[in-house]
């Protein structure tokens, strides 16, 4: 094997990687929002879509610390979406229901106002 031919499978090693680390975080984010919003379609649609969106804006990069960059924002996102996003259900008598998961334990819940609750229904 030539020394060209060494430096471009260590390259392609390299890109085959990196593909592998953005597919986990993507799946990441993915599990994240189906726990997270589990039951609600419009956001699960709705954040599935963003997730994929991001990623396509991002396919093309090329710059070690950018893709370092974007891994770090996806796990980031996914922690987050995870441990801090907790949904209200409306129940049978008019109010709304924060049930945290064990996930959320320490966590300060900043629960909105009827009046928002009920703007975005």
């Amino acid at each position: 094997m030539s020394y060209r031919q060494h430096g471009a499978s260590r390259q392609s090693l390299r890109e085959e990687m990196r593909r592998g680390e953005a597919l986990k975080a993507y799946r990441a984010l993915l599990r994240a929002t189906r726990k997270s919003f589990a039951g609600d379609s419009p956001m699960l649609n709705g954040s599935a879509a963003e997730v994929r969106k991001k990623f396509e804006e991002n396919r093309n990069v090329t710059s070690e610390a950018e893709i370092q960059r974007l891994l770090e924002e996806a796990s980031e996102a996914a922690h987050f979406i995870t441990n801090m996003i907790v949904q209200a259900k409306l129940n049978s008598r008019g109010g709304y229901e924060v049930k945290p998961d064990k996930e959320h334990a320490g966590a300060t819940l900043e629960i909105p106002s009827e009046e928002l609750l009920r703007k975005s229904v």
